[in-house]
């Protein structure tokens, strides 16, 4: 019997792996792909000499760019290295998984679920194969359980997405304000003033996506953490324990603006691209998004109405940490690789600063990197500019809320917020209160269980990363 299981696990093991092959195969350049074919020189190196690396990612958005990047590498480089890309399709982190299974896995790879990639030991540490003047590069940045685990580099930042509040310049202007709001109860009055101006032709104030979660985490993550010198995603660094009263401010000002009729109608089954759309035709004034903002209104909405974007409000105007930064690892290199020399040739030339800028520069993605920032010009992209990294952007810490969750009893933090700002059914300090209750009791099971060792840090404080990525 546990013969046939295990024949029916290598099977299906086998299965996936072509099929991840296979999606791979379809999403590369490879008829650009290879690098020409190196006749025997002085030096007697050939092209059955190179060294050939795989390199897997999952981003599409800017692969046209990247394996021109990749081609030229090949073409220029004088290290004898030849490296492969893969665009990936979905289940990326499945067909990681497969791929290490197999020993079939790429040398140099997109990183994905870090804490598995990290457990697993599919990572190598990048410190005992980066040089110290190069990891120099990234003094500040390295946070642990993003970048780093027990003293050790695993992966390193590239692009984030900065969040920010995008607004109708026009709209604002028609009824009365010539500035974007600051405060929670100025972007209360505007949506209102707004909504009572335009109303009657389908505009209204404010709008978010409470479809899903999103609809409460994008204007709640940016603002809370902006306000907070101590926590986010609702886990006070500080305490080391679940603190939902840092978001008990954004939602009565979204459960405000429900009651007052300055939200969208339908709201709360509104996604995100019908809300673009509705924003593109100039129906809506605020909403709360990222740095892909600029790009969907230049291609996927077209739009001709005068917007722009600007901090997050908090509750009155003052700024105590930062806005949450969505900055995941960049690449990481394969621990079982018998080629890590090579890839890390190809990483630090992912990461020379004239490629970089010039990603930028095309509007394809926002650096983290205060190297690239200082060096690169306005990118071609309309709308960009304020999305560009300012003082009070930075990157967090890893908290435990997703393996909090797995544990949790009962509804998500964010059903609750949503819940309240869309029914009124619900006393809202008593529904933190059980928030915070039962998110501890999850989180002390999955500190037992070994599932984080995420502790509390007395010491600190979200102003220290003030300026970590910009002025």
């Amino acid at each position: 019997m546990k013969k046939r299981f295990a024949t029916k696990r290598s099977f299906l093991l086998c299965s996936l792996l072509v099929m991840a092959l296979m999606l791979g195969a379809c999403s590369t350049g490879n008829g650009t792909n290879a690098a020409p074919e190196a006749s025997a020189g002085t030096n007697g190196a050939s092209s059955a000499a190179k060294t050939k690396i795989s390199y897997w990612t999952i981003d599409r958005h800017d692969m046209d760019y990247m394996q021109e990047q990749v081609d030229k590498y090949n073409a220029t480089n004088t290290d004898n290295v030849e490296v492969e890309m893969k665009v990936m399709a979905d289940n990326y982190n499945q067909a990681v998984e497969v791929a290490f299974a197999s020993n079939q896995a790429p040398d140099i790879f997109r990183s994905g679920d870090f804490q598995t990639y990290v457990n697993k030991g599919y990572f190598a540490p990048l410190d005992t194969l980066l040089s110290k003047e190069f990891l120099a590069k990234f003094d500040g940045l390295l946070v642990e359980d993003v970048y780093t685990k027990d003293g050790h580099v695993y992966t390193l930042p590239n692009t984030g997405q900065f969040w920010r509040l995008l607004y109708n310049v026009d709209l604002l202007k028609k009824a009365g304000y010539t500035e974007p709001p600051k405060t929670l109860d100025e972007m209360v009055e505007i949506a209102k003033k707004v909504t009572e101006q335009g109303k009657a032709e389908g505009v209204y104030g404010f709008a978010s996506n409470f479809k899903n979660g999103s609809g409460f985490t994008r204007p709640a993550f940016a603002s809370g953490s902006l306000s907070s010198e101590t926590s986010h995603e609702g886990f006070n660094y500080q305490t080391g324990e679940f603190d939902f009263g840092m978001y008990a401010d954004i939602a009565k000002a979204l459960h405000q603006m429900k009651t007052d009729g300055s939200m969208i109608p339908g709201a709360e089954s509104l996604d995100i691209d019908p809300l673009r759309a509705q924003f593109a035709q100039g129906k809506i004034a605020m909403y709360v998004n990222h740095s892909s903002e600029p790009a969907v209104y230049t291609s996927q909405f077209p739009t001709e109405i005068n917007w722009s974007s600007t901090l997050v409000p908090t509750k009155d105007g003052q700024i105590n940490g930062v806005t949450w930064v969505n900055a995941g690892g960049y690449i990481g290199i394969n621990a079982q690789s018998d080629k890590q020399a090579a890839a890390v040739k190809f990483l630090e030339y992912l990461y020379n600063t004239d490629l970089r800028t010039e990603y930028q520069e095309k509007g394809l993605g926002l650096s983290v990197l205060p190297y690239v920032n200082e060096a690169a010009g306005k990118p071609e992209l309309k709308g960009i500019e304020g999305f560009l990294p300012t003082k009070y952007d930075g990157i967090y810490p890893a908290t435990p809320i997703s393996v909090t969750e797995t544990k949790l009893e009962g509804k998500k933090a964010s059903d609750v917020f949503i819940e309240y700002i869309l029914t009124s059914n619900q006393d809202l300090d008593a529904a933190i209160k059980d928030l915070n209750t039962r998110y501890n009791k999850a989180l002390a099971a999955a500190r037992t269980e070994g599932l984080t060792n995420i502790q509390a840090n007395p010491s600190f404080s979200a102003k220290s990363l003030q300026g970590s990525l910009g002025q």
